[in-house]
């Protein structure tokens, strides 16, 4: 079994990192948000901290799939050891 802590607080996501209890992390951008934090900036420092997969979210808020192929791209360049990319579930 393998667990994935879901936050965006970097202080959280280091201590569980440093207990060795966490495969890798699952975020969104309403948390990043909820930190007052820059989303590309906040996956990169997540980044630097675990070296598993990390969930990064195209934002629900870009609906063409032209879009959403475009911000997953730019998500997966932060990081494409570690960068997992998640899509909203659309016709598009």
């Amino acid at each position: 079994m393998r667990f994935f802590i879901d936050t965006a607080n970097v202080d959280e996501i280091r201590a569980a990192n440093d207990m060795g209890v966490i495969a890798g992390v699952t975020t969104n951008p309403s948390l990043i948000a909820k930190e007052g934090r820059d989303y590309a900036e906040t996956l990169k420092e997540i980044a630097t901290i675990v070296d598993g997969p990390i969930s990064g979210e195209v934002k629900a808020t870009t609906t063409d799939a032209a879009g959403m192929i475009e911000e997953g791209r730019a998500i997966y360049a932060l990081d494409p050891k570690h960068m997992v990319v998640k899509i909203p579930m659309t016709v598009e």
